[in-house]
């Protein structure tokens, strides 16, 4: 076997790694046989070198084995699990969990929470009054079990060499590396214990990548490493240029959610996309054999109140008051707030998903450090979107904070975020490839 010079000189140098010696160089790390410094050096190398598949998948193995793996398989059916790439205004796990699980198909995930202008799931959670992300995984498969659902924060003995990896990655200048970010993604969900993955993909000014060809890549790496590590994974490739919905914020889009459950139409755009994901999670779950059948399927469950009785049994179960599925007004929502309107007459062709991700974040709704206090009342309603024309004047968003301070500079922000012109804009498809 190589020592760890010899493994970095030869990844340097452009070398595929032999059969086990990723899988040693990952488990000596983690005792901490390997120090910081040698593998920031072979992270770099692999940042500019790559990894092909065979090496990609020995890595997410690896990464997979240095902590525990989640057996889920004493529950009746196929787990699905589903993963976001990030984005702006995106809730979608807080609709799509139900409503799959209401047709049948439990739903097991462990999510994150939100870091710089992205929201975390986590965060969205823990605005429901009472509600708890930190159950044992032994409570988390018991609630998969007799409810359908549960979404939890990662215990502190799955992947642990992601997390030590990852703050090294985040001080190095190696985040931005396809293998590295595939094998971060897979081996959490893999550790997680789902037998099937349906993945969103964002693309665009709101996502991580921009361009619908860095999102094609990730996508199709991580479904060819799901695939040779045993799991069914299916990607669908979203749009993110402009937030999704008309929420930003944690109960904001918490309320959003609940809306798409009721059966509302205030969201249309979050509506279609959680569709998609449900369909295609749906579909590996085995409760439907096609497209057209998950959709009828999944229509039904939100017009018969299926899904939200889901959510609400789900709430409650992880100790969250389940009166906010009829009543929204007892999440909290930040008492100061402020009207950006129109400056002139047009159509909007423009809201950019950072600069308003970040906007929201001014107002206190995200972090720009891990552990930072978050206020999950503050946030951005979108009064329009891309598309819509807009008379002078007119209100475009509503601004939310806890904090009258905030408002002012976050206002600034989110006015830079969004152009009017004479000419409507060319229409994007949400949904641009599954």
């Amino acid at each position: 076997m190589k020592t760890v010079v010899e493994l970095i000189e030869s990844k340097r140098d452009g070398y595929a790694h032999k059969a086990g010696e990723i899988s040693s160089l990952v488990a000596g790390f983690v005792r901490g046989e390997v120090p910081d410094y040698q593998l920031s050096a072979w992270l770099m190398a692999v940042c500019i070198r790559g990894l092909d598949g065979r090496e990609t998948a020995e890595l997410t193995e690896a990464m997979v084995l240095s902590g525990r793996v989640l057996d889920l398989s004493g529950i009746p059916g196929v787990v699905v699990d589903k993963h976001s790439s990030g984005g702006v205004g995106d809730t979608t796990t807080l609709v799509v969990a139900p409503l799959v699980a209401s047709c049948g198909v439990p739903v097991a995930k462990m999510s994150g929470r939100g870091l710089g202008f992205t929201g975390g799931t986590l965060d969205k959670l823990e605005s429901i009054p009472g509600f708890r992300v930190d159950l044992d995984p032994e409570a988390f498969q018991a609630q998969v079990a007799r409810i359908g659902v549960a979404v939890i924060a990662q215990s502190a003995d799955v992947v642990s060499a992601d997390k030590k990896m990852y703050a090294l990655r985040d001080v190095t200048g190696t985040v931005p590396s396809v293998p590295l970010i595939v094998a971060s993604i897979m081996s959490k969900k893999i550790a997680g214990g789902a037998g099937a993955i349906v993945l969103d993909v964002k693309t665009g000014s709101g996502a991580f990548m921009k361009s619908e060809d860095d999102a094609r890549t990730l996508a199709s790496e991580l479904m060819r490493v799901g695939a040779l590590l045993g799991r069914r994974v299916s990607a669908v490739m979203t749009d993110m240029d402009q937030p999704l919905g008309s929420a930003v914020g944690n109960a904001l889009e918490v309320r959003a959610a609940i809306d798409v459950l009721r059966g509302g139409t205030d969201a249309p755009d979050l509506r279609e996309v959680s569709l998609a994901l449900a369909a295609r999670m749906v579909i590996l779950g085995g409760g439907a054999s096609g497209e057209a059948e998950a959709r009828r399927l999944l229509a039904a469950r939100l017009a018969d109140g299926s899904a939200l009785e889901v959510f609400r049994r789900w709430v409650a179960a992880q100790g969250g008051d389940p009166r906010v599925a009829d009543d929204v007004s007892l999440l909290p929502l930040g008492s100061e707030r402020c009207t950006v309107s129109a400056p002139h007459a047009g159509y909007v062709r423009t809201l950019d998903a950072e600069r308003i991700g970040r906007a929201a974040m001014a107002l206190g709704a995200g972090r720009d450090r891990a552990g930072a206090p978050i206020d999950h009342g503050a946030g951005i309603e979108l009064h329009v979107r891309v598309g819509a024309y807009v008379e002078a004047g007119a209100p475009v968003a509503t601004l939310y904070s806890g904090a009258s301070g905030l408002l002012a500079g976050a206002a600034e922000r989110f006015a830079s975020a969004f152009v009017i012109g004479s000419e409507p804009p060319a229409r994007r498809p949400l949904v641009r490839e599954v």
